[in-house]
């Protein structure tokens, strides 16, 4: 069982504003709770125990909104110099004792909980990383990005030309030793995707739900219509 979870949450979401004028990304609400504390909640459906969170920008918003929160234990990981998507993770791995755990972006938002099915699919003897994925053409209230393929033995292969048949949900399981060799400081999650696959190590499942891109305040808009409209999912 993966028990462990880190949230990236220090981003600027500069292409969301003027939501983020006054908050991090992750803490803007869909149907009147925010993004953050339904990927927390979602985390400790499952059983998940422990969760690192990263905060940069308007972090002590982050801090305070999460003060109280006992399920799953939180510790925070502030950085005063943006770390990137990889450097933020590697400088909390004494966090995960070595073992796997899962990593989802602070502004993902599936409407149902993926994590059971994606931590049933990993299999650590054959997986650096096993990546949510999902179908394109499944998404209709927010552009999707053709960033991978799956084969049909269920390796990811990163599309260059963003033509790929599914677009990364930012969920993801991980074994530490992927960060073997990585810089001290910044640097992107994405060499640690390219470095897996090419060794045969990124794999990928179909996420059979929805999972909407929040990226602009339209995106945004669109979403929070929808759930409010009482979607089941």
């Amino acid at each position: 069982m993966v028990d462990k979870a880190f949230i990236l949450a220090a981003g600027l979401g500069t292409r969301l504003r003027p939501y983020t004028d006054t908050m991090p990304k992750p803490l803007v609400e869909i149907a009147g709770q925010s993004l953050l504390e339904r990927s927390l909640d979602q985390l400790g459906e499952i059983g998940v125990k422990h969760c690192t969170i990263n905060t940069h920008y308007m972090g002590d918003q982050i801090a305070a909104r999460l003060h109280t929160r006992t399920t799953p234990q939180i510790t925070l990981s502030h950085e005063g110099q943006l770390l990137d998507t990889g450097g933020g993770i590697k400088k909390c791995l004494e966090n995960f004792n070595n073992e796997p755990f899962i990593v989802i972006n602070g502004d993902s938002f599936c409407e149902t909980n993926p994590l059971q099915t994606l931590m049933n699919a990993w299999d650590a003897d054959k997986m650096d990383i096993l990546l949510l994925l999902q179908p394109v053409n499944a998404m209709q209230l927010t552009e999707g990005v053709g960033d991978y393929d799956i084969t049909p033995d269920g390796h990811a292969i990163r599309s260059r030309d963003k033509s790929g048949t599914h677009m990364f949900t930012s969920i993801r399981i991980n074994h530490p030793r992927i960060f073997e060799g990585t810089p001290d400081d910044a640097f992107s999650y994405r060499d640690l995707m390219d470095k897996a696959e090419a060794e045969g190590r990124l794999y990928a499942l179909e996420h059979k739900g929805h999972w909407h891109h929040i990226s602009t305040p339209d995106d945004l808009e669109r979403v929070n219509a929808h759930m409010k409209g009482g979607s089941d999912g």
